[in-house]
């Protein structure tokens, strides 16, 4: 894997305080759910997923910084995971596919984490972006009161995204293990 080039290692950017705000928020978005405010979590929902653009947008303008590189993608976790498991909670969304995404997700996480200690940035793959982009979705389309009663469109939305998240998690383990043994072979001519 390459890294992605970064600017600085700074931790209070712009996009940093946007992500950070979408991590504060998320749950608020959380209770909203639960409480069933079905136009306030969707509301609330459309302008946190706004801002995963904006924070991107952000950081490109003022300049990429490692920590964002990091926090950023775990922000897009944290509110999707958190989302989902509210939606299971009040009957919405069904568990295991809110299982999966959760368990690819905290792997990722959990990777990210490792290969950052050792200064490696792990930059984020388009069918990622559109996983996460479908995930946004899946969550917006259940929580769109006009749809509450679509399980049908919510469902299979929610398994679309089932299907990215696992694809674009074995194409991280593809590069990851490619990774490993390029850096093997390096050893082994040393």
């Amino acid at each position: 894997m390459s890294a992605t080039p970064t600017v600085s290692t700074a931790l209070v950017t712009p996009a940093n305080l946007v992500t950070g705000v979408r991590v504060l928020l998320t749950p608020v978005l959380v209770a909203l759910i639960l409480a069933e405010s079905a136009w306030l979590a969707f509301g609330l929902w459309v302008v946190l997923a706004a801002t995963d653009r904006l924070d991107g947008w952000l950081a490109r303008r003022h300049g990429v910084t490692s920590s964002g590189a990091f926090l950023d993608p775990l922000a897009d976790k944290i509110l999707v995971v958190a989302a989902a498991v509210a939606l299971v909670e009040v009957g919405v969304f069904p568990l295991l596919p809110v299982l999966i995404i959760a368990a690819r997700e905290l792997a990722m996480s959990a990777y990210r984490s490792v290969v950052g200690r050792r200064g490696v940035s792990v930059p984020a793959r388009p069918l990622a972006k559109g996983k996460t982009a479908v995930q946004l979705l899946a969550v917006g389309v259940a929580l769109f009161p006009p749809f509450a009663d679509d399980h049908a469109l919510i469902e299979a939305v929610l398994w679309a995204a089932v299907v990215l998240t696992v694809v674009s998690g074995l194409q991280y383990l593809v590069d990851a293990r490619r990774s490993v043994s390029m850096s093997a072979g390096d050893h082994g001519a040393l």
